[in-house]
């Protein structure tokens, strides 16, 4: 089985798959100072759990935009599975795409990641939209190539600085707002206006922009966590996975076993 972690700014998420299909995910606050013990008594029982046993992991693949967090994930793939991790845009995980930019190593992983699984599961010109730390835009052509994009605050970060950086507005909960009005009539209600319909107008606005510039029809395909949620509340999004990072790790695992 393998093993494909995609270790966020937020979050640490740990999939199991067999061939391309996930057989289990689990979840975990990103924290630098976690050790690789700390990582393995966590994961273990997990495991344990699910019925997996240790030894029926043989393939571990990272994918980081936190290098301080990567050294205690080497060191649970090495300790406790026995197994030298690929990193992804690395040696034998190398993505083997063309980043059309001026400094192709500038693009974090899991754009990158993002980018193969896109390309591989759906044709054509394409703009993925990861709802993350930060919301980023990538235009991947038709030919799987990385053509540049765009990276917006999330909307957790957006709210956080609203109330963090004002005396008297409360904190409120991200949801699509009761009704479709966008005028308020109490503090929370404009505030959740501001938010969810201000950031719907965000995307559906750099969307637009992203399109023309791409001169071709482009699909939109939306993952990360609120991916979902503004699902239903906009008509840009294709498609939504939830899965795409975590796919594009097991399509590059799947790379560099045949190699």
């Amino acid at each position: 089985m393998l093993l494909a972690i995609d270790l966020g700014n937020t979050n640490v998420v740990f999939a199991l798959y067999e061939g391309r299909e996930i057989k289990a995910r689990w979840r975990i606050a990103t924290d630098p100072r976690r050790t690789g013990d700390e990582y393995a008594v966590w994961l273990m029982q997990l495991l344990q759990i699910h019925g997996v046993a240790r030894d029926a992991i043989t393939q571990i693949i990272v994918s980081t935009v936190v290098p301080r967090a990567l050294h205690n994930i080497e060191v649970l793939a090495r300790n406790y599975f026995n197994t030298e991790p690929l990193i992804a845009g690395q040696g034998k995980a190398d993505y083997a795409i063309d980043i059309d930019v001026p400094d192709p190593r500038s693009l974090g992983a899991d754009r990158a990641v993002n980018a193969i699984a896109a390309h591989a599961k759906y044709p054509g010109d394409l703009i993925v939209v990861d709802f993350g730390t930060a919301t980023t835009f990538d235009a991947i052509d038709f030919r799987g190539a990385y053509k540049g994009g765009i990276i917006a605050p999330g909307i957790n970060l957006s709210l956080d600085a609203l109330v963090g950086n004002t005396a008297q507005l409360p904190r409120i909960a991200i949801r699509r707002p009761d009704s479709d009005s966008v005028i308020g009539t109490n503090t929370e209600d404009q505030m959740l206006i501001g938010v969810f319909w201000g950031y719907v107008a965000l995307m559906e606005g750099l969307i637009a922009r992203m399109r023309t510039e791409i001169g071709r029809p482009a699909k939109v395909i939306a993952t990360g966590g609120l991916a979902i949620l503004f699902d239903e509340s906009t008509e840009i999004f294709d498609a939504v996975d939830s899965e795409l990072t975590l796919d594009g790790l097991a399509i590059l695992a799947e790379r560099a076993k045949a190699k």
